[in-house]
């Protein structure tokens, strides 16, 4: 989302144990990431952050205005990603050797969520009126847990298409030049 707004950001990279220091948790009660800090204090939470982001930047055009559908339609969607394609996907990946009848219900909630993000995209790049938003940031990137996971099934063939198509986009490239650039904090 930084990179696609353009302005200006620093990047903190944090080991595990500054993650769970007094320091973070005063950031993060429960000492996790992503963090932002504004001008006015923190924001955490992926889908906050973002949509935070988009309307702290209406210009960069990654949210609908206020009251439209297209509006409504982002914030579905950015927060269908935490609640309906994570938790499965998290529970599958954590029980695929320990549990696999466990890991194989929750990669069938997980893929019946997929289903619903194919039917919603209908052949179009994007989530959300034809053009790349924040729905797209938070649902590409749930999306991509599950080839980061292994997952045996494939996902669609339009939702492979779409994360290629996200992923080829010059501010992608940029956070992910970055983030590998970026030395941990000390």
């Amino acid at each position: 989302m930084l990179e696609e707004i353009g302005e200006p950001y620093e990047l903190t990279i944090m080991s595990r144990e500054q993650g769970s220091g007094e320091e973070h948790r005063a950031r993060h009660p429960l000492g996790r990431v992503p963090v932002v800090q504004f001008d006015d204090g923190y924001v955490f939470e992926s889908a906050a952050i973002c949509l935070h982001l988009a309307d702290l930047y209406p210009d960069a055009g990654l949210i609908g205005g206020l009251g439209t559908q297209a509006r409504a339609l982002a914030y579905q969607w950015t927060i269908f990603a935490p609640a309906e394609l994570e938790p499965p996907l998290i529970e599958a990946a954590i029980f695929g050797e320990a549990d696999p009848q466990r890991a194989e219900k929750a990669r069938a909630r997980f893929f019946k969520a997929v289903d619903a993000v194919d039917e919603a995209l209908d052949g179009g790049e994007y989530l959300v009126d034809g053009q790349f938003g924040v729905a797209d940031v938070l649902i590409s990137t749930a999306l991509s847990f599950a080839k980061r996971a292994n997952f045996p099934e494939p996902l669609p063939p339009a939702l492979d298409d779409y994360l290629t198509r996200l992923f080829e986009r010059p501010a992608y490239q940029r956070a992910l030049e970055r983030a590998s650039a970026a030395p941990a904090s000390s």
